[in-house]
């Protein structure tokens, strides 16, 4: 196995798995309809809507990962995470740009190291606004039964009126570092999550479980700029428009370092008997994906 500025690297590289990017929990993806042939205009509006949240989803719970993923010695005593900062957390503050006074807190329980399982309580009280640009609060609560960096160690993770922007957080996060001694994997899993737009009070409901392998890099732990990353697995959601949904990477997701987005690899969608087809491209480095559906292709602007 990398050694742990590697794993810190390759979390890094990765913090935008949701990235399937939809901006995160800022706004809802955008959608520009090409030429179609669909007679139900309701409809296609319809499964366009479940493919753009389902990978908004992603990203929305992947923040979850990050910061899990960062709580390190200066921040909790020991090194719980990747011996890294993964997330826009730890520049919170208040007003100021410097971002150097925090508005949250952290309590850790026990408060004594290498002592398992382990509580950590993240409180951003009325709200903190990250370099990230995400405004955060509430509390985030996860149970450690040994540092994440070690093979087979699990993080569990609920909320308590937990908030990013105007999207209410909910559900079960649990990550399981799966690695071996030649590849670096995690396991990802949403248990019962559910995202609300307090501006609309529209819902998701989401339950995914998602293997993530780093494929190339391996070997040059010192440089990152070789790493990528293989993505499989499958979800399924519904919305508060009365619409259910479930989702398969059909052709495993490609993530490189040195790219913001995802390059390569399908999700095959099927929503109410209808399909899509959601396709990241030929390998380039581009904000853009295509929905097809019913063979008519729709960008999506990632």
């Amino acid at each position: 196995m990398k050694k742990t500025l590697n794993i810190s690297k390759w979390l890094l590289a990765f913090s935008l798995i949701g990235a399937i990017t939809f901006t995160g929990c800022k706004k809802e993806a955008s959608i520009t309809p090409l030429a179609t042939t669909e007679t139900n205009p309701v409809e296609l509006a319809a499964t366009q809507e479940a493919t753009a949240e389902d990978a908004a989803t992603e990203a929305q719970y992947d923040d979850v990962f990050n910061i899990t993923a960062s709580m390190n010695k200066s921040e909790v005593g020991e090194d719980l995470g990747v011996s890294a900062n993964v997330s826009g957390l730890f520049d919170l503050g208040s007003t100021t740009t410097t971002n150097t006074a925090r508005c949250f807190t952290i309590n850790v329980v026990p408060n004594t190291p290498h002592v398992f399982p382990k509580t950590v309580t993240i409180d951003f009280g009325t709200g903190c606004l990250g370099r990230d640009g995400k405004y955060r609060k509430g509390k985030i609560v996860s149970i450690y039964t040994n540092p994440i960096r070690v093979p087979g160690a699990k993080v569990s993770t609920t909320f308590v009126g937990y908030y990013v922007d105007s999207f209410r957080i909910e559900g079960t996060h649990i990550t399981e570092n799966t690695s071996t001694p030649n590849m670096q994997g995690w396991k990802v899993k949403v248990i019962d999550g559910k995202i609300t737009n307090t501006n609309n009070n529209r819902w998701r409901k989401w339950n995914s479980v998602k293997d993530i392998l780093q494929v190339a890099g391996n070997g040059t732990p010192n440089f990152p700029l070789d790493d990528i990353y293989k993505i499989d697995g499958a979800a399924t959601g519904s919305n508060s428009g009365g619409h259910t949904w479930s989702s398969l990477i059909t052709e495993s997701l490609i993530k490189k370092f040195a790219c913001p987005w995802i390059v390569q690899g399908k999700v095959r969608l099927n929503r109410d008997g209808r399909t899509a087809l959601l396709d990241y491209g030929n390998g380039n480095c581009d904000n853009q994906a295509v929905i097809y559906i019913n063979g008519v292709p729709h960008i999506i602007y990632l």
